[in-house]
């Protein structure tokens, strides 16, 4: 059933999904156009930190155009009146995705394709001096085998600094240990994405905020080689690598789009600022006195601080 919202020019359809800041409505504007409508809660707008966030979100997402980001349409970023219009992925977000397939995992060519749709995202934000901070599968929305990153809620330009903040089980040792993020940061975050497509696991896992802490700045992940077999080597290595404990460990966005694409057989046209190139020698992979820690399958389902956000400076009780 169909009702008109508070908003001129927009039709709800039905409900989407249910965030920590906004409700999101599948919703139909003037011209006809299904679009997906975030509104935020009332409490939001009452909390100064939700009101920026969901502010900056709007901001953000009408600003950056690149077709691997989720396109926004309009939005409106303070006041009682504030919303936000982006594209509809009738697909949903990859978390949805995979829980459809579960316990199948993505086919090879679609699990590199997707990741090189992330990583040309981040090729793209990072040139533009912008950290998106929340690389996870919850914020990559999928439409016909490929792949947009979206919710920049937490993103900022580093030119302007921001808070540090990610999701638990994807974020980098540096924000555990409360110190600003980066580029490397999200890198880390792809790091734990490019696991879950590619090795049908998490790298790391554990019941309570001291154990993961523990294991992300501790532990080192199992070989993905190990895990898919098929796997070409420099995009097993350079997966790997993006989880590298010292963020100048990292490659850089542009390096791993460049190594998936050409595991797809394709040629990289130039994106990024700065060009790695991924026949050049890696360093080793970090060994240590740990052994690899316990890991969960990238399709079960995900505890109610997963599904949101973890603030890495509130611990759990």
């Amino acid at each position: 059933m169909t009702s008109d919202l508070p908003l001129p020019g927009y039709t709800l359809l039905r409900p989407l999904g249910r965030g920590d800041t906004s409700l999101v409505y599948l919703a139909r504007d003037d011209g006809g156009r299904e679009v997906a409508l975030k509104v935020p809660h009332e409490r939001t707008l009452n909390v100064r930190e939700a009101a920026e966030r969901f502010g900056n979100e709007v901001r953000l997402t009408l600003q950056v155009r690149h077709p691997h980001v989720v396109r926004g349409f309009a939005g409106t970023p303070f006041g009682p009146h504030a919303f936000l219009t982006v594209r509809y992925y009738p697909e949903g977000s990859l978390c949805d995705v995979l829980r459809r397939l579960a316990p199948r995992p993505l086919p090879l060519d679609v699990a590199l394709r997707v990741l090189a749709d992330v990583a040309s995202a981040l090729t793209y934000l990072h040139g533009l001096g912008a950290v998106h901070q929340d690389v996870k599968r919850q914020n990559v929305y999928f439409e016909g085998g490929r792949a947009a990153l979206g919710d920049l809620g937490s993103a900022y330009f580093t030119a302007q600094g921001g808070r540090p903040s990610g999701s638990p089980y994807y974020m980098a040792p540096e924000v555990y240990r409360g110190e600003s993020g980066g580029a490397s940061s999200d890198i880390y975050s792809f790091g734990v994405l490019a696991y879950e497509l590619l090795g049908g696991r998490r790298p790391f896992a554990g019941e309570t905020y001291e154990e993961l802490m523990a294991a992300h700045l501790t532990r080192f992940a199992p070989p993905l080689l190990s895990l898919r077999p098929e796997l070409p080597p420099v995009v097993a290595r350079l997966g790997e690598l993006a989880l590298a404990k010292r963020p100048a460990d990292r490659p850089t966005a542009d390096a791993l789009r460049r190594a998936l694409l050409a595991a797809l057989g394709e040629e990289a046209v130039g994106e990024g600022a700065s060009v790695t190139s991924v026949t050049a020698p890696l360093p080793a992979r970090q060994v240590g006195r740990h052994a690899p820690v316990a890991v969960t399958t990238a399709t079960e389902q995900v505890d109610g601080a997963d599904a949101g956000r973890w603030n890495p400076f509130r611990r759990r009780r």
